[in-house]
């Protein structure tokens, strides 16, 4: 099934939104479990630090304890180095519990200010047994030992130490059990999450080979629709050339036919004209006296009725004959060769304007040029009679009620030139805009001479040139004649028509 633009446009922002949707989710999850991992790693550590806190300081106080008995027994107050340093270390330790345990529970607390009391107590067991011995005193300084006091000192403080590490030991435990649960949702969710984007990218490159294909069969359509288009066209501009050369030849056989009843009409209406001379000469001859009525009714056709016969007749012949010859004109002008060549449009319509300028200037009308025009190649002999037409119908169609005024201008317009034949006439009815290019269809008042010709010819001429012909009038207020043409013509291969 053929995929249009605007499925392929929507299916690719959706995928784009879902992978967008999962790695936002991907990048979230992984800050908050990152975050964990640093909160649970802060309590491991803190837990950890605890614990070995507490076995620094009972280790410390077994050693004070050690260096008391070793002195005791032997007398060597080498046995007292362990003592003092566990001794000085013990307030270190206890201090660094408590900065561990702030913001514990109360009974943590609790636990470390007993120990507190319990290691100086030992301290001070200790510290009183080494004084008896240092003033000689051994046996009463074996008799404190004796006393067990010391012991269950550093019992209770063996308890007080497993009090505040076994809760540490299972809260340990439990932040090891969760990050290691952290642990295997991150997992969970980088494969999850990596699978979404392979399913999304996967799913967008289907759309997109696709689409792909679809466009390369359109493409395949396209390109062989082409060849049979171009043949066709071929074919068809063959059958509508034929059929174009049929008709110019139609015109120009019809023509010709109709010229010779017409010079037969015209010839013997000149013989009737001379006919009726000699019926008048003699009527004239004839005294008007004893003229009866037939005779008064022979001479009254004879001067009136008869000769305006023969004056319509003539009319009507030459009328005929001008359309003729439009006819002649046209057929004429579709089987000449265009042969083209570089126009000077500015040199051309100074041309054209001068060959009116004493007919405009009798009628006061002021003709120019508006700017330099641009130049262009094509066959100057249509050119030529495209715009004297043009010119001839402006200076024809003045508004006798305001001075008139005919202005050309052109311009470039990309690959094309637009030219404008602008007057300030008596204007044209919208509804006669088309009409006006047809064959004999005039505009407006029929007080002007003419037989509807002239823009024909023009349309027929521009067309030719691969141009096209526009109008834009108001009647009251002038019109705009705009032709469009190429900068340069272009003739595709033709076998040159020569006329007949």
């Amino acid at each position: 099934m053929h995929i249009s633009n605007t499925t392929v446009t929507r299916r690719t922002m959706l995928m784009l939104l879902a992978g967008a949707l999962a790695l936002l989710g991907i990048v979230t999850m992984s800050g908050w479990l990152a975050e964990s991992t640093r909160q649970y790693s802060q309590a491991v550590g803190r837990m950890t630090a605890i614990r070995v806190a507490a076995g620094t300081l009972l280790s410390q106080l077994q050693d004070a304890e050690i260096g008391q008995r070793g002195y005791l027994l032997t007398g060597d107050r080498q046995y007292l180095k362990p003592y003092e340093a566990a001794t000085t270390a013990v307030d270190d330790t206890i201090a660094r519990l408590h900065g561990f345990a702030e913001g514990e529970d109360a009974v943590a607390s609790d636990i470390l200010d007993r120990l507190a009391v319990l290691a100086t107590a030992k301290r001070t067991e200790l510290a009183e047994t080494i004084a008896l011995m240092e003033t000689g005193r051994r046996d009463e300084a074996l008799a404190v030992v004796r006393t067990g006091r010391g012991m269950r000192l550093m019992d209770e403080a063996r308890q007080a130490l497993a009090d505040l590490i076994t809760p540490a030991d299972a809260q340990l435990a439990a932040q090891l059990a969760a990050m290691n649960g952290q642990a295997r949702m991150s997992r969970w969710v980088a494969a999850l999450g990596g699978l979404f984007i392979l399913l999304v990218v996967g799913g967008a490159v289907w759309i997109v080979l696709r689409y792909t294909r679809d466009l390369v069969q359109a493409q395949h359509a396209i390109q062989a629709l082409n060849d049979s288009l171009e043949q066709r066209v071929a074919e068809r501009t063959v059958e509508l050339q034929r059929a174009n050369d049929e008709i110019q030849r139609f015109a120009y056989i019809v023509s010709h036919d109709l010229r010779a009843p017409l010079v037969n009409v015209m010839g013997f209406t000149s013989e009737f004209d001379s006919g009726l001379a000699s019926v008048r000469a003699h009527l004239d001859r004839q005294p008007p006296d004893g003229d009866d009525a037939a005779a008064a009714e022979a001479r009254r056709a004879a001067t009136e009725d008869m000769p305006e016969a023969i004056d319509f007749i003539r009319a009507s012949t030459s009328k005929m004959d001008r359309l003729i010859n439009a006819i002649l004109a046209l057929s004429r002008q579709g089987r000449r060769t265009l042969v083209p060549e570089a126009v000077s449009m500015q040199s051309l319509l100074e041309n054209a304007l001068a060959s009116v300028r004493h007919q405009a200037g009798e009628l006061g009308c002021a003709m120019d040029i508006a700017g330099p025009l641009p130049s262009l190649v094509s066959d100057r002999l249509a050119l030529e009679q495209v715009f004297g037409n043009l010119i001839d119908n402006a200076v024809k169609y003045l508004d006798p009620a305001r001075p008139g005024r005919i202005t050309i201008r052109g311009r470039a317009e990309g690959d094309r030139l637009l030219f404008e034949v602008v007057d300030n006439g008596r204007g044209i009815m919208p509804q006669d805009h088309q009409r006006i290019f047809e064959l004999f269809r005039r505009s407006g008042a029929q007080d002007r001479p003419g037989e509807g010709i002239g823009l024909a010819y023009v349309r027929t001429l521009v067309r030719r040139l691969q141009g096209d012909v526009t109008v834009d009038s108001v009647p009251g207020q002038g019109s705009v004649f705009r032709i469009s043409l190429p900068k340069t013509l272009t003739l595709s291969p033709e076998t040159p028509a020569h006329e007949a």
